[in-house]
Formats: C-alpha cells, sequence, structure tokens
C-alpha cells in the first residue's frame, strides 16, 4: 500500500519561505510523476508543481501563480518530493497535497489521474 505523508507546512509572513516534504512509501520511485497541489477554502484543489521521470529526464511544470517562486525537487534515494517555496504571499495560503502517480500517460497529469494522495499539510502566509 502506498502512503505519502507530507510536512514542512505553518505560518510565515508574506514574503518569507517554507519548504515542504512528502515521503512516499510502499511503491517503487524510479519513475513517474510526483505533484503538489493545493486547496483552498472554498476553491478547487488546485495545481501547483510537478518532477516526472521517464526513461531517464526528469521534466518539472509549474502552475502560473507559482512560477518563478517555488521550487520542485525529487531524491528517489529517499522517496522524497520537496516543494521550496519562496517569495509568499497571502494567496498561497492552502492545504497542500503531495500526490503520486507511477504510469506514464503522455501529459502532464491532472488531478483526477494521480493514483495515490497524501493527507495535507496547512501553509498559513499572514499579511
Amino acid at each position: 500500500q502506498v502512503q505519502l505523508v507530507e510536512s514542512g507546512g505553518g505560518l510565515v509572513q508574506a514574503g518569507g519561505s517554507l519548504r515542504l516534504s512528502c515521503v512516499a512509501s510502499g511503491g517503487t520511485f524510479s519513475s513517474g510523476t510526483m505533484g503538489w497541489f493545493r486547496q483552498a477554502p472554498g476553491q478547487e484543489r488546485a495545481f501547483v508543481a510537478a518532477v516526472s521521470i521517464f526513461s531517464g529526464s526528469t521534466y518539472t511544470n509549474y502552475g502560473d501563480s507559482v512560477r518563478g517562486r517555488f521550487t520542485i525537487s525529487r531524491d528517489n534515494a529517499k522517496n522524497t518530493v520537496h516543494l521550496q517555496m519562496n517569495s509568499l504571499k497571502p494567496e498561497d495560503t492552502a492545504v497542500y497535497y503531495c500526490a503520486a502517480l507511477f504510469r506514464y500517460i503522455g501529459r502532464l497529469p491532472q488531478a483526477k489521474d494521480y493514483d495515490y494522495w497524501g493527507q495535507g499539510t496547512q501553509v498559513t502566509v499572514s499579511s
């Protein structure tokens, strides 16, 4: 059974930084896609970032609202994916979820494509 456990959330002032981590267990993590999504109260779950490894190549993608401020990275040796969040804004406040997909689907996965999800970690950015 694959399990994803997020950590690193918290309260930070606008302009600050946080680093989220997601540790995966129970599966093979040398390939596939691991992503981060976020959901603010009353809003739909939104794509933040994803990192994919296929045929030895690594691909990263970012949502428009975080590109240039957030960086996703992956450590397969530790079954971990990180999300470094810099220049945080109050609108980044949300529950952040880690997700995993271990199949190749030929495109950037949407939320509905992911097979496994973590429980989420709260990020609150004060103004």
